[in-house]
């Protein structure tokens, strides 16, 4: 698949490979796995414009591992630098790719860095040590990459980590906004119906991998996404494992159960407890903050210490992972999967509601200017808006009901619950305000 979009990150990259022709840069990039953090990188950066060297950081012996990468850095800038013998230890080859950059700007990107943690992890002081002593004298646009979180967050973003302030630079890769994948959508399948826009979105989130993967296999239609999903062939079904579980370590069972039990509807802290018959308090406190897989929503303008809160995956990948794949993993075992596939098509209208709701909190977010944006709900569960979204600039405030079925949709009803909303907030009465549904032809 060409590479779409990323406009300003690849300008933000390339900023910082310009300064640093006068100032070493040193630029962290961190984003879940499947992203597209490398694509980004070799398309902003490979250009041309300087040396390059690309190091992969895959788990081996350290040796080993050098003796490959040392042939890729002869392959890309053996006319300016010469290594004699081989190098045992990374340090040592990016110690050298340091001195190379002393004389003409180059960018050096490590990829995977955080495998580092497992085949040496003296590496990351040794680098502290490298950067301070060097990095005022050589003209080096050090890259980094990671996938996972809690060993990014280790190294470089923990008091007192090896790495902790060095970086000169911060980028955070997200999957693609709402309109990017409707135009790469679009690109492969004119002719697609919003429906079929919505189970994309639903299945992969936006994280360009699984689109790509749906796209190139000419899985166009809700029908055809589900069957190559869950296809005899497919990588979507371990994928759920192959991401989490180095970042859980030995206690991912009970992650993983805690996120089906979300994704299977159970969002309040009290409903999960009850649904695992234990205490979680501490997991959900970590997939919130270290693992930043789930968010803890208030309704909106709530005071943050507030206990009416909710829990909820912001990865849609992982919500369906866990909602069907983790959660029928005997269908998949006994090679059911023709079974799991109809279970999918006869809940996907019920499941896909609050991605849709989430569809048109980005698309809100990207196409307007609103100050603050979210859900709100009252205590007794009575009154619930899909989306508030308040602009105090121009003094608006707007209520939106999303409904797969427009037909479903009474505006009495929302203007009841916008009645207890003002009741609960009255200071929001001045603002002037409006009132609409969202359904799939809105996309």
């Amino acid at each position: 698949m060409k590479f779409f979009g990323r406009k300003e990150e690849i300008a933000e990259l390339r900023r910082s490979r310009e300064i640093s022709h006068r100032f070493a840069q040193f630029t962290v990039i961190t984003g879940r796995r499947r992203v597209g953090k490398t694509e980004l990188i070799k398309e902003a950066l490979r250009d041309g414009t300087d040396d390059f060297v690309y190091l992969l950081i895959t788990r081996q012996a350290e040796k080993t591992l050098c003796t490959d990468l040392q042939r890729n850095v002869a392959e890309a800038i053996g006319h300016r630098l010469t290594i004699h013998g081989e190098c045992s230890h990374l340090i040592e080859l990016v110690g050298e790719i340091f001195k190379a950059a002393k004389e003409k700007p180059l960018t050096l990107v490590i990829d995977e860095l955080q495998e580092m943690d497992r085949i040496n992890p003296s590496f990351f002081g040794a680098l502290q040590g490298l950067w301070d002593e060097q990095h005022n004298t050589a003209k080096i646009n050090l890259v980094v990459s990671g996938s996972v979180n809690r060993l990014m967050n280790k190294v470089f973003f923990t008091y007192g980590a090896p790495l902790y302030g060095r970086n000169t630079g911060h980028l955070k890769i997200t999957p693609f906004p709402v309109s990017l994948l409707k135009e790469i959508f679009t690109e492969f399948h004119p002719g697609h119906s919003n429906g079929d826009l919505l189970a994309l979105w639903t299945f992969t989130g936006g994280v360009a991998r699984y689109v790509e993967l749906l796209m190139t296999s000419g899985a166009y239609t809700l029908d055809d996404m589900i069957d190559a999903i869950f296809g005899r062939l497919t990588a979507f079904v371990e994928e759920g494992k192959l991401v989490l579980m180095e970042e859980f370590g030995n206690e991912y069972a009970t992650y993983f159960s805690i996120l089906s039990a979300i994704a299977s509807g159970h969002t309040r802290f009290a409903e999960i407890e009850t649904e695992l018959g234990m205490e979680v308090g501490t997991y959900i406190a970590n997939l919130n903050e270290r693992y930043e897989l789930i968010s803890r929503t208030l309704p909106i303008f709530a005071k943050k210490g507030g206990k009416n809160s909710a829990y909820h995956i912001d990865d849609c990948f992982f919500r369906f992972w866990f909602r069907f794949v983790f959660r029928y993993q005997a269908l998949i075992s006994l090679g059911r999967r023709d079974a799991l596939c109809d279970i999918v098509r006869r809940e996907f209208s019920a499941f896909s509601g609050y991605a849709l709701e989430r569809y048109f909190r980005c698309k809100i977010v990207e196409e307007s200017s609103c100050t603050a944006i979210g859900s709100w709900w009252d205590r007794k569960g009575e009154n619930e808006i899909d989306i508030v979204c308040e602009n105090d600039i121009a003094g608006t405030i707007d209520f939106y009901e999303v409904k797969s079925d427009r037909t479903r949709y009474r505006h009495e009803t929302l203007e009841r619950k916008m009645a207890a909303f003002f009741e609960k907030h009255p200071e929001k009465r001045t603002l002037r305000c409006s009132a609409q549904c969202l359904s799939i032809v809105d996309m």
